[in-house]
């Protein structure tokens, strides 16, 4: 009598798990519905820093629907700007808020799905873990040279720095600098990925990444005290951050908007946060 009673607690319990296992794997079909029937290509351009999370969700939507296209390159924020306005893209992803000249050209429309906060980084090998703002703003503008200026080993400074049209650059800049010069002698990288693996190949580098970019390739540096984490940027304690937005030419419709709606979502907060971001929602 026991035993059946434990053979049938057993088998209900089995069949409870499996019930709330369909019933999850029910609601992460449901976000992706709104894209069953559709037959189109969604081109997307912009902030390399946005690239994991929309390469995460296209593929979700394109195993879904293997009939939906969505295309995906770089570029810079300016450059998302600009291409949607232009009509050449349906999404331009930016790092930074569109400026009120652009809103009004474009007559763009942005959409917020994630904070990320920028950090400045340098090669794991290098023996200076903090800098001050001073310091920082030092070191970029040229005036400090040596990284024994600043506690480290004698050997020059490299500084890595973005193209002006990035966003990273621009809240780093803002932010992190106080808008105080950039070294002519900076090299210049193009995108996250590419800051990533100068610092990486170069022992006296130093440059700056989104935080959702840090690994072990990079050693992030404490800027006044505090720790470029992740935790610091969401409770506002870490100040170098920025919105990441997806830009559209108008109100989003059709597939645009249906993707930023499932960035928006569950999923794609979810996404989002994977990849080292703060969700909005």
């Amino acid at each position: 009598m026991k035993v059946n009673k434990l053979r049938n607690k057993l088998v209900w319990g089995s069949i409870l798990v499996l019930g709330l296992a369909g019933l999850t794997g029910l609601c992460a079909a449901g976000e992706l519905d709104g894209f069953a029937g559709e037959n189109q290509v969604l081109r997307i351009s912009g902030g390399t820093a946005h690239i994991p999370v929309m390469k995460a969700a296209a593929k979700k939507i394109m195993t879904f629907n293997p009939n939906i296209q969505i295309t995906i390159a770089g570029g810079g924020s300016g450059a998302g700007i600009k291409q949607v306005g232009e009509g050449l893209v349906d999404i331009g992803n930016s790092g930074r808020q569109a400026t009120e000249v652009e809103i009004t050209k474009y007559g763009l429309k942005m959409y917020k799905w994630a904070i990320d906060g920028v950090a400045a980084v340098t090669n794991p090998k290098n023996e200076v873990k903090a800098l001050s703002t001073q310091q920082l703003q030092d070191i970029f503008s040229g005036k400090i040279a040596s990284w024994k200026e600043v506690g480290g080993q004698d050997s020059a400074i490299n500084v890595y720095t973005r193209d002006t049209a990035s966003g990273t650059r621009s809240v780093f800049w803002k932010k992190a600098l106080k808008k105080s010069g950039i070294t002519a002698k900076a090299n210049v990288v193009v995108s996250n990925g590419a800051m990533k693996t100068a610092v990486n190949n170069d022992p006296y580098s130093i440059g700056y990444v989104s935080v959702g970019f840090i690994d072990a390739g990079v050693a992030p540096l404490s800027l006044d005290g505090i720790a470029p984490t992740m935790d610091a940027v969401k409770s506002g304690q870490y100040k170098v951050a920025r919105g990441l937005f997806s830009n559209t030419k108008g109100e989003a419709k059709e597939l645009a908007k249906k993707f930023i709606d499932y960035l928006m979502g569950p999923d794609g907060q979810a996404l989002a946060a994977a990849k080292g971001f703060i969700p909005v929602n």
